[in-house]
């Protein structure tokens, strides 16, 4: 059971995310609440936050989140040891479209 959110839970996604610490591999899930955060947990631990991220005051709500892998342009320098190349979208409440890259 993971403990955190002070609002209904209203979405609920894997991560692609693996933290590797001294005990292992992490696997994470985030959430998404009415509480305006999104929090990802540690799955192994069962009930460990891992970190929280706060939406903006306008959004009145996490109401749904995915995790988007971009496709990389050719014409921009990326260099590949900065960043993942992943992005958790998120919309809210009051109808905005976020992007955390």
């Amino acid at each position: 059971m993971f403990n955190g959110h002070k609002g209904r839970v209203l979405s609920v996604e894997y991560s692609p995310f693996i933290i590797k610490d001294n005990i292992g591999n992490s696997y994470v899930i985030c959430s998404g609440s009415s509480d305006n955060t999104i929090r990802f947990w540690d799955i192994r631990s069962n009930k460990n936050e891992l970190y929280m991220i706060k939406g903006d005051d306008e959004d009145g709500g996490i109401m749904h989140l995915k995790f988007l892998q971009l496709k990389k342009n050719e014409k921009r320098k990326i260099n590949d040891d900065i960043g993942c190349g992943i992005n958790l979208c998120y919309c809210s409440n009051e109808g905005f479209i976020r992007i955390w890259a």
